[in-house]
């Protein structure tokens, strides 16, 4: 199955009479536990997860209080395997008033999965959080962000599956995920398709490309530069922040891994303490919402 991307991939218009409006943010949390991520996959077994302490509903409730305060609605973009192991944390989530996205089933890139085992993937996780929360789950947002060249055509896997939207793609290169030349505003990545991707804000400056959009960066940096890359990011396109987190970058007492590389131990470890200060004063002087809100609300999306 072999779909190339686009040679001149279409932005989603701008809703009518809204185009004055200030842009909106959305605010997402990609649901998974601390010994899940990229930083450990080398360092912990995946046949090891059952037996590792379990921190997600701890992690997420902190989160979902800090939300309740600044009353806002957030996406929250939930593993399978999580939900499986925690059917009343989606359920409690829903119930709050947010968006439930899917995260895939276990956190494996999605270019390490066939076409098949993809779409077996997504049906199985989709189906999980439906059955959760009672909702019908119309976003998507790939593992480690890693929609890539290869895997494009399994945008038309995500439709068929039922959903409406992806937020799977970083227009700027890292060392750990990230595709250059793609639009830094919500395209269609089909040619004959509604569906919409998202991209994860990134801001041009100087000749650089640099990641704005929360997690890891939001986190290591001084709180000024994040919201000046964030502000300027804005500015450029037009287009509001795509913010995202995760819950176990806000829980300083979480296991520590101390077999896994410097390198990622920094990564993973370092502001925990800071972030949900970092969170609040974020929440508290801008506009925040959910991904389907912003997309209905600011763009002619079709849902």
């Amino acid at each position: 199955m072999s779909t190339p991307v686009p040679a001149d991939l279409k932005i989603v218009p701008r809703s009518t009479g809204k185009r004055n409006r200030p842009p909106l943010n959305a605010f997402s949390v990609d649901i998974e536990e601390w010994f899940q991520v990229g930083a450990f996959e080398n360092t912990l077994k995946r046949s090891d997860w059952q037996m590792l302490e379990s921190r997600v509903e701890l992690q997420t409730n902190k989160i979902l209080e800090i939300l309740e305060t600044y009353g806002v609605s957030a996406t929250f973009f939930c593993l399978g395997w999580v939900v499986e192991r925690h059917p009343g944390l989606v359920q409690s989530i829903a119930r709050a008033g947010h968006e439930i996205g899917c995260h895939g089933m276990d956190h494996r890139r999605i270019f390490t999965l066939s076409a098949e085992e993809f779409a077996k993937d997504i049906a199985r996780s989709k189906g999980l959080l439906e059955d959760a929360s009672g909702e019908m789950v119309r976003g998507y947002r790939a593992p480690s962000f890693s929609m890539n060249t290869d895997t494009w055509s399994y945008y038309r896997l995500l439709e068929k599956a039922g959903f409406s939207y992806s937020s799977s793609v970083v227009p700027a290169k890292t060392d750990h995920y990230g595709m250059e030349g793609l639009p830094r505003v919500p395209f269609y990545p089909l040619e004959d398709s509604k569906f919409i991707e998202v991209p994860m804000t990134v801001v041009h400056v100087g000749g650089a490309v640099v990641p704005a959009s929360g997690g890891g960066y939001f986190r290591l940096l001084p709180q000024f530069l994040s919201r000046f890359l964030m502000n300027k990011a804005k500015n450029q396109t037009g287009v509001g922040t795509i913010f995202y987190m995760h819950p176990w970058e806000i829980d300083p007492g979480q296991p520590f891994v101390r077999d896994a590389p410097l390198k990622s131990r920094l990564r993973h470890y370092t502001n925990q303490s800071q972030m949900a200060g970092k969170i609040s004063s974020l929440l508290g002087s801008a506009q925040f919402s959910r991904m389907d809100h912003l997309l209905t609300s600011q763009f002619a999306a079709e849902f």
